[in-house]
């Protein structure tokens, strides 16, 4: 306890270099930083990390709708085959380089080459040339409808803009510098992962003029400088929190939130019109047992969605059972799919398994131990599993070394994995081709690899449909067809809201998903 205490004190303590009139904005987020490239992870808090560093060439709204936040003027041809977009004024990296056309160009690309919404975008691009310094064009061999939409997204992986240099590195590779044009400067001599990452106001920074939501309009640095503090513990935390050690609490845990909301100076906010979080179950198509349809179905007998939601969040007020792929209460929400969930049975689960060609090897799960959502979950499947008899090999580690595993492609005995738990963006999850785990495009996909051209096929139709009841209507027919192959198997949606000292910052601005750290100033 003394040493928890004495790191905690060490991680809150400002460095020798601080003055007394430096407004600093100290946060507690749901995970360490231990990646600073948001293009190769998925991983929330790394975006979180890429949000503050990199700018984007358009934001989504808090409606979804797309809005021009690097770009100052865009047109599209009649045909909507060609996009020509022109860099607004005042734009700089951190170094004092302009941002210019090369930059965004090299961005792109690599972001299309590992991001799903990306690749799926970058299938549409027959060219993507400099026309000068400041304006580039696009060009599509169909009128695909989700260009501004995919290059604005809010959720992980972001279109991040990087200097060209970064930018060229094979998007399997980690970019090992966070140099981008974004309202904060990553300070990386000051980041000790485990400890704390720091971010400087970036004083070059000149915001858009339009009112910040969600991700699009302002991005103004109201502090002189953030520190996101590693607090593993939840209870230290909140302690932190109502002792006014830190000034946010991005992701408390329930059982905290009547105590938080009697707190003196803490505060209380929902973080956007959509639930925050869809939780998943992820299965590793590429090896046995998982590797055979019939075996990942035999896993939906082994998910009580009530189970999952109560061990994560307990009260019902901020969690929904969703038997669906797409986010319940958005605009595509449907029932395809849903009867999977009819029959929960673990010793059914364990019999379709043995008739799938499962005979009782070790099934490896990857078991998070310091996530306040994902290490509970994991825990309810370990114990339904073995209920059922199935062999499992539960092997525990931290998130981010779960974040690095799960990238290995190898059988489970050499290093890889058969199971991971991990949770999405509810906005995200409400469109069909924003969702990017819901896709099936095989090794090109993201962990776990699904592999189904039907899948992809409607994902491009539904980018591709002209009216929204078209839309609707493949929409069901994708979520269906995605049940069906077990992309993964979703537990629900739940929305914890965030905390903060009221009567010491002000300005946060809402978005479901990646948390917004800009437009918060300090009182």
């Amino acid at each position: 306890m003394i040493v928890r205490l004495l790191a905690v004190l060490a991680a809150l303590a400002l460095p020798l270099s601080a003055t007394a009139q430096e407004k600093v904005l100290r946060a507690v987020m749901h995970a360490d930083v231990r990646v600073i490239d948001p293009v190769w992870t998925t991983q929330t808090i790394a975006n979180i990390h890429g949000a503050l560093v990199y700018d984007t060439l358009f934001g989504n709204d808090a409606d979804l709708k797309p809005q021009p936040q690097m770009v100052g003027k865009y047109e599209i041809s009649p045909d909507r085959l060609t996009y020509t977009f022109i860099l607004r004024d005042g734009l700089k990296f951190h170094d004092g380089s302009p941002v210019t056309t090369k930059d965004v160009i090299a961005s792109i690309r690599r972001w299309g080459a590992k991001d799903g919404v990306g690749q799926r975008l970058m299938g549409y691009v027959t060219a993507l040339d400099a026309v000068d310094d400041k304006t580039f064009r696009m060009v599509l061999r169909e009128p695909y409808g989700m260009v501004l939409e995919s290059l604005g997204k809010s959720g992980s992986s972001i279109a991040a803009i990087m200097r060209e240099k970064e930018a060229l590195t094979d998007p399997q590779q980690q970019v090992k510098e966070a140099i981008g044009s974004g309202p904060y400067i990553f300070a990386k001599d000051q980041w000790v992962p485990g400890s704390k990452a720091v971010y400087l106001k970036n004083k070059d920074y000149v915001p858009r003029t339009e009112a910040p939501s969600s991700f699009a309009g302002a991005k103004i640095p109201g502090v002189d400088r953030i520190e996101l503090v590693w607090i593993a513990d939840p209870q230290t935390a909140m302690s932190a929190l109502v002792n006014g050690e830190i000034d946010f609490f991005e992701s408390p845990n329930i059982d905290f939130l009547p105590l938080l909301a009697k707190a003196r100076g803490v505060k209380l906010l929902k973080t956007g019109k959509l639930d925050g979080t869809q939780g998943m179950i992820r299965l590793n198509h590429l090896h046995p047992p998982f590797n055979n349809v019939k075996a990942r179905q035999a896993m939906y007998h082994l998910v009580n969605q009530e189970d999952f939601l109560r061990a994560i969040v307990g009260d019902p007020k901020y969690y929904r059972v969703c038997h669906g792929l797409l986010t319940c209460g958005g605009p595509y929400e449907n029932d395809g799919g849903s009867a999977f969930f009819k029959d929960y049975n673990p010793k059914k689960a364990l019999q379709l398994l043995k008739e799938a060609g499962y005979k009782g090897e070790p099934i490896t799960v990857l078991a998070t131990t310091d996530h306040n959502t994902i290490t509970p979950a994991t825990q309810v499947l370990i114990q339904a599993m073995r209920e059922a008899g199935i062999n499992v090999d539960a092997q525990s580690m931290d998130w981010g070394s779960v974040v690095s595993r799960r990238a290995k492609k190898e059988p489970p005995a050499q290093g890889g994995w058969n199971i991971f738990i991990t949770g999405t963006g509810g906005v995200g999850a409400s469109n069909p081709v924003l969702h990017t785990w819901i896709g099936a495009a095989c090794e090109k996909g993201l962990f776990g690899w699904p592999c189904d051209p039907e899948i992809e096929k409607l994902r491009n139709a539904f980018g591709l449909a002209s009216s929204e009841d078209e839309r609707k209507k493949i929409a069901k027919e994708l979520q269906t067809k995605a049940m069906e192959q077990v992309v993964y198997i979703p537990f629900g949606q739940w929305d914890t809201p965030l905390a903060y000292r009221a009567d010491r910052i002000d300005g946060i601005v809402p978005n479901t998903g990646l948390a917004v750290l800009w437009g918060i100033t300090k009182k």
